[in-house]
């Protein structure tokens, strides 16, 4: 078993890309390798040795849109975390882990009432957790949210990192849908870093039909061998024209028109258009992606329509054992979706992705410290 570090080794973000409030010019923001302090461990904390660490759009939102962290800057980001314990908690010694990407206070009346995925009072690596995220050497984490990993066979640990966030966030989003088998589904970025899973985790779940929408022809293709039964082309058309496709696919396989589960994975205001177009009778559309836009909706359709809008954040420490247990059993497939870097390559990669938009591949770092 590895030994206990004397300090972390980091990339920290030192500041956020922001404007120049006099000019508008960019400032870019600035990751820094650096080390910091391996904390004094309290009762029922643990000291995880990081094997990789996903990036995910959520990243990319604070380096460079100024999406708020409640930790502010020096802080390390980085929330989807796979590792090995290497100290406290004598329980979890030596045992592999997932690091549930936010972790509930389970005091509150949030908590309380199942719905700690939106504690308040939560943990998150990367944002809430002080200075500590996933792109280091090792982080210092509760040990009562921990997903223990056994029996991952050939599964690279490093590799499921990504069931801390990516997969994980469609599992409880189904949740919050109801999602039950027979049901019939759209995902909205189902080529994306969550969509791909979103299909996915709704296939295990029993769902009927999957309809995914994106923009990418060849992401399209692939998304029909992992959890789509039909795919709609959304490149370079009007929502219009996008919504009739969908009304022509359902009349040609006898699909009906009420009841529908939409995930909206995109975060895109036209992925967010095309969702409240669908949306029609008893059905529900549950909101995952983030975006910075706005979207106008005559609200009064809900009524008309008995629908529902539902937003999801994260996803319970509770359901993680479910959704690896899916992993390695091959209801959902991480191994076509997953690139490994050494997380020395993490300016290079947040740029990369950052111009990409949705690269082909989930990119998880691995300390090189």
């Amino acid at each position: 078993m590895a030994e206990t570090p004397d300090k972390i080794q980091t990339w920290q973000m030192v500041q956020p890309t922001s404007r120049n409030k006099e000019t508008g010019g960019v400032i870019p923001g600035k990751l820094q390798k650096t080390a910091i302090p391996v904390p004094e461990l309290r009762e029922g904390e643990v000291l995880v040795e990081i094997a990789g660490c996903g990036v995910c759009h959520t990243d990319l939102g604070y380096f460079y849109d100024g999406v708020p962290t409640v930790s502010k800057p020096p802080l390390t980001l980085g929330h989807e975390i796979a590792g090995t314990v290497v100290a406290g908690d004598n329980s979890w010694t030596g045992k592999e882990v997932i690091i549930p990407a936010v972790m509930p206070c389970r005091q509150c009346m949030l908590c309380k009432t199942g719905r700690g995925n939106r504690c308040l009072s939560q943990l998150m690596p990367g944002n809430s957790l002080g200075l500590y995220g996933g792109f280091s050497s090792h982080i210092p984490v509760p040990s009562i949210d921990l997903c223990e990993v056994e029996d991952r066979g050939e599964i690279p640990l490093s590799h499921l990192a990504v069931v801390a966030d990516a997969a994980t966030t469609p599992y409880q989003a189904a949740k919050r849908a109801d999602l039950k088998p027979g049901d019939n589904v759209v995902v909205i970025g189902i080529t994306g870093g969550v969509g791909q899973y979103m299909a996915q985790v709704a296939k295990a779940l029993g769902a009927k039909t999957v309809i995914g929408i994106a923009r990418n022809p060849e992401k399209l293709k692939r998304a029909l061998s992992y959890g789509a039964d039909f795919v709609i082309s959304s490149a370079d058309r009007d929502v219009k024209d996008v919504v009739k496709e969908f009304r022509d696919l359902s009349r040609e396989h006898s699909l009906p028109k009420y009841g529908w589960k939409i995930f909206e994975v995109s975060g895109a205001r036209s992925g967010q258009e095309i969702a409240l177009s669908l949306l029609s009778y008893t059905g529900k559309l549950i909101v995952i992606g983030f975006g910075l836009s706005k979207v106008e909706y005559a609200i009064g359709r809900l009524m008309a329509f008995d629908a529902e809008i539902i937003g999801t954040w994260g996803c319970l420490p509770e359901y993680y054992p479910i959704v690896l247990d899916m992993v390695l059993n091959k209801k959902v497939d991480i191994e076509a979706f997953v690139e490994t870097r050494p997380m020395s390559t993490i300016a290079e990669t947040f740029e990369e992705v950052h111009k990409a938009g949705s690269p082909a591949r989930r990119i998880v770092l691995t300390p090189d410290f």
